[in-house]
């Protein structure tokens, strides 16, 4: 999630050329020598204030992951269908586990619904979606998880290359042994699971600690996974979804539109009308909207994403993500409710 831009060019270029030289680095191999390791430690030296010597011998700690390329290389997003995908995340377990955690921290998700006007239940739904509610946050080390898909992964290289200087900066900012921190196989820490340019952007201090601790702190992750949502444009006491349905056939409809696109809603209800897909439930017909089309367990099924649907997929760029985020939290609300402790 949450794509930093940085001039691609050099970057391919050195790793083509290392490639046609038989240079690339294997497992157990020092980073040091990878071929486009000069150009990254001038670039913290010159940029950042590092010394060599601080960032050569980071380098020379991290290890080539071959199981991350391969894991980078197959998102379950990319891999399924919605039918396929939403029972890994909506399952009993997950949703006794989220009413767990809300009851466990009751008041800071109280303070951040208050302070940001992110809904409780959004926010315990992307911690639960995530990592289980903090019991799986990664076992990869991000050093080497960020240096292995810096420097091996060329589709998605300087994106990266950018989140590992962000990581070193944020080491260094908040006084950590950039070796020491593990997460997920992409280099996402914590119960939010940041990568670091988010964590440096829009992790918050929200027990007022003097750190800003979203491995083990679930004060601070709840905060900063409010303070992102805000960030990135949720619109408080707005409606995420609404269900929709095609008036036409869908061969009809789809030489007009394309479905799951993932941009700022721009057309209106109104337009959508006008091609055949309409709400099946109260909308203003001037609200921007996406259109979104599953296959789900009954066929194919349509909704309208609203700008909150929208801010879900900033933090992961899939519909379905976003669709299994919302109704983790619904479920999760309801069951909350269920129990009397709501």
């Amino acid at each position: 999630m949450r794509f930093s831009q940085i001039k691609s060019w050099p970057l391919i270029k050195g790793w083509l050329s290392a490639v046609g030289l038989g240079l690339c680095v294997g497992a157990s191999a020092d980073y040091t020598q990878h071929p486009l390791a000069a150009e990254f430690v001038n670039e913290m030296v010159q940029q950042h204030g590092f010394t060599a010597a601080e960032i050569n011998q980071w380098l020379s700690k991290a290890e080539k992951r071959q199981p991350i390329l391969d894991a980078i290389a197959r998102p379950a997003e990319k891999s399924k269908t919605w039918k396929e995908y939403r029972p890994i995340f909506i399952v009993p377990m997950r949703i006794t586990n989220g009413v767990a955690f809300w009851n466990e921290n009751r008041e800071a998700l109280a303070r951040a619904e208050k302070e940001f006007g992110v809904p409780a239940e959004i926010i315990v739904a992307i911690i639960g979606v995530e990592t289980n509610y903090g019991k799986n946050t990664g076992s990869w080390y991000v050093i080497d998880a960020l240096t292995t898909l810096a420097f091996d992964y060329p589709p998605r290289a300087p994106f990266f290359r950018s989140e590992l200087v962000n990581y070193f900066i944020l080491t260094r900012e908040q006084k950590h042994n950039p070796l020491e921190f593990k997460g997920s196989y992409a280099g996402a820490m914590g119960y939010g699971q940041f990568m670091p340019s988010s964590y440096r952007n829009f992790a918050v201090d929200f027990n007022g600690d003097g750190f800003t601790d979203i491995w083990n702190n679930t004060t601070d992750a709840i905060g900063s996974v409010a303070n992102y949502f805000k960030k990135h444009g949720w619109q408080t006491g707005k409606p995420v979804v609404v269900p929709a349905k095609l008036t036409q056939a869908r061969e009809q409809v789809s030489a007009h539109v394309l479905f799951n696109k993932v941009e700022p809603p721009a057309l209106k209800v109104s337009d959508w009308k006008k091609v055949g897909v309409v709400p099946t439930a109260k909308i203003a017909a001037r609200t921007p909207v996406i259109s979104i089309e599953f296959d789900g367990v009954n066929g194919l099924e349509y909704w309208f994403g609203l700008q909150n649907f929208y801010t879900i997929t900033r933090y992961n760029r899939s519909p379905m993500y976003a669709m299994a985020v919302y109704d983790l939290s619904q479920d999760i609300k309801a069951a909350l409710k269920q129990s009397g402790k709501k």
